[in-house]
């Protein structure tokens, strides 16, 4: 025989040297929420190992994911109080305004990315402005951009709306680029279906919807041409990476995208896929580490150069360690 694929597997260092698909600690993105409060490290019960940090506890939580080999971090925020316009989301006070001032004084060397929806902030947990029972794309938009740009004025890098609103990557670049803000990155959930693996974050961000659900604005999970119309839609509006989420089982999805645009790409692996895992692994039946190496590196091997996991910090120190690569 000619060919002998298992020539290149005999050993360690011939694998490695061939390896297709190559993980690295500065392409993940932690995922972390902060609440109103004092002294506040809790637990999410459906995500065991992630906590809801107060602004004064933050920097403690910032220094370990940097310790652990992270760079970047996507901020949540948990306000205290909320009423039906979500109006503590742009706030000059608000949660995550003080958690980014806290955050850049405290631990500036890393990078500050933002979550921008109204989800954790309307009184009725919708990603936007209700007229009566219906989501308002066009009152909604202002609203976003107002958020997002309060954001990038308390120091953001990098701003990630997640709401599904048609035509909200515009106003946003619009509207940073009306402030001098032309250097602030956009991230796009362009591709966000309407997914049972949300489940968990709702929990953790106490942003269920009151009545009710998403599928008028999110993705149906069916549909796979309907990706590529939202990519390249976001594209055109402005977004400087484009986000598929859930990541796991939208590899397709992430594959498709990949091969379709210029732009980096991102999958989120969600906290429905992090608590499957991690319940399995409590339970003994998993071998936790494997099997998160397994699925990051799935995500990397369909094409996205970044990926979103609660996972991050586990990973980067596998990485470190030669573990995965």
């Amino acid at each position: 025989m000619n060919n002998r694929p298992r020539r290149l597997r005999g050993n360690a260092m011939v694998r490695n040297m061939v390896r297709e698909t190559r993980v690295d600690a500065s392409s993940l993105i932690y995922p972390i929420f902060v609440v109103e409060g004092e002294n506040i490290k809790e637990e999410i019960p459906s995500m065991p190992g992630q906590y809801r940090y107060s602004v004064d506890v933050l920097p403690r939580a910032l220094n370990e994911i940097a310790d652990a080999g992270v760079s970047n971090v996507m901020l949540f925020g948990i306000p205290k109080e909320k009423d039906s316009v979500g109006s503590g989301a742009w706030a000059e006070d608000g949660i995550v305004q003080k958690a980014l001032r806290t955050a850049k004084k405290e631990c500036p060397d890393l990078y500050y990315i933002t979550d921008v929806c109204m989800c954790e902030y309307t009184s009725h947990g919708h990603c936007g402005i209700l007229n009566g029972h219906d989501v308002d794309n066009e009152k909604t938009l202002p609203v976003l951009a107002k958020t997002a740009l309060s954001h990038v004025q308390a120091g953001a890098d990098m701003v990630a709306p997640s709401d599904m609103m048609d035509g909200r990557v515009r106003v946003i670049r619009t509207i940073l680029d009306q402030n001098h803000y032309t250097n602030i990155p956009i991230m796009s959930y362009a591709v966000k279906y309407a997914s049972a693996f949300y489940g968990p974050f709702r929990e953790a961000a106490d942003s269920a919807p009151a009545f009710g659900d998403r599928k008028s604005y999110q993705m149906d999970f069916h549909n796979r041409k309907e990706a590529r119309k939202e990519v390249m839609l976001d594209v055109e509006e402005g977004a400087d990476i484009i986000m598929v989420k859930p990541a796991l089982s939208y590899l397709d999805i992430v594959r498709e995208t990949a091969q379709s645009i210029s732009l980096p790409v991102a999958a989120y692996s969600v906290s429905g896929e992090y608590a499957m895992i991690k319940a399995a692994a409590q339970a003994g039946w998993v071998d936790e580490e494997k099997i998160v190496c397994e699925t990051a590196v799935s995500v990397y091997r369909a094409g996205a150069g970044i990926l979103l996991t609660y996972y991050a910090k586990e990973l980067a120190g596998w990485i470190k360690e030669g573990r995965i690569g």
